[in-house]
């Protein structure tokens, strides 16, 4: 049986200093202790020892674990996918915010949008604890700074039509935590991605999904699984999100920008595909619509102009299938 989804119920706006589970030290042992991202594994105290092949298969077999782990969550994963894409649809944009490997893989995520999907500038958003230098130098106190959440996420003005993503292996990463608490507060829709359940990331959201990997071959190191399920789940949000928006047109990405040989190769080959031609009446199309892939699937498949496709398209808020129903009556 699936597992139902955990319900976007109203929430308090997170945890007070006074509740139990909201310890004063976050990195206090005891608190680590609980914490099923930071436990040992069974077994591991002398993995050092082992043959290296040996090693790597162990470590093959934990990351096989993930998938599961990430299958368990799909039913949230859906529910914030929908959420988001009904505040997309009113012109909102989708910003992730967490630190260190979380706080990476969502500046990853965002900045491979505009390529794969063509979004606007600024329509997707990466924002880690310590600013670009933390995308490849360690800054961990920056993690802590619950001010710099805030002023990070004040600098992009917020509205409720945006969706903020806080993301933390430990769900309880006070950058990730005062990112979501501001957000909700503002009354933008929110979401935590965690690899612990019961966090306070999760109580703070409005959507939470737990993709619980449990100990790493290196304990505590969320670098490996945990972040293995941040990098799966962030690649499902987005690509989902992106689909239900009318970026894709069945599996081709009809939106990609062609800002290189192998982008321009691949925008050829996706006209031919969706119009079953071949590549120089790919070529002339993409030329005749300045390179604008559904433009061209337009031309090719209901034989209009370059400028009546993009009046279609405009027309129908950029969804291709929409916009050929209308071309082809």
């Amino acid at each position: 049986m699936a597992p139902t989804p955990h319900a976007p119920t109203p929430q308090p706006a997170g945890p007070t200093p006074s509740d139990p589970g909201t310890p004063s030290d976050p990195g206090t042992p005891d608190v680590l202790a609980a914490l099923a991202t930071e436990a040992r594994r069974p077994g591991g105290a002398e993995i050092d020892l082992l043959p290296t092949l040996e090693l790597a298969r162990l470590m093959n077999a934990e990351d096989r674990t993930v998938p599961e782990a990430v299958a368990a969550e799909l039913p949230a994963i859906a529910a914030a996918v929908d959420a988001i894409v009904e505040r997309m649809r009113r012109g909102g944009r989708l910003v992730y915010a967490g630190a260190g490997t979380a706080g990476r893989l969502g500046v990853l995520d965002a900045g491979e949008c505009p390529p794969t999907f063509g979004t606007a500038p600024g329509q997707v958003v990466g924002l880690i604890a310590g600013g670009p230098a933390a995308l490849t130098s360690a800054v961990e106190a920056a993690e802590d700074d619950r001010a710099a959440a805030v002023a990070d996420l004040d600098a992009l003005d917020p509205t409720p039509a945006d969706t903020v993503i806080g993301v933390s292996a430990s769900g309880r990463t006070p950058y990730a935590l005062a990112a979501v608490e501001h957000a909700r507060a503002l009354g933008a829709l929110t979401v935590a991605l965690t690899g612990n359940r019961g966090s306070v990331l999760g109580a703070a959201a409005e959507h939470r999904i737990e993709v619980v990997t449990g100990p790493e071959l290196l304990a505590g190191s969320t670098r490996l699984k945990a972040g293995t399920a941040q990098k799966l789940v962030l690649n499902t949000v987005s690509t989902l999100v992106m689909v239900r928006l009318g970026k894709t047109y069945g599996d081709l990405m009809v939106d990609v920008r062609a800002t290189n040989d192998k982008l321009r190769a691949r925008s050829r080959r996706i006209v031919a595909l969706a119009t079953d031609t071949g590549p120089a009446d790919a070529d002339a199309a993409l030329a005749a619509t300045g390179g604008r892939v559904k433009d061209a699937i337009l031309l090719l498949l209901a034989g209009v102009d370059a400028p009546t496709a993009a009046a279609l398209l405009a027309r129908h808020d950029g969804v291709l299938r929409n916009a050929l129903r209308e071309a082809l009556g």
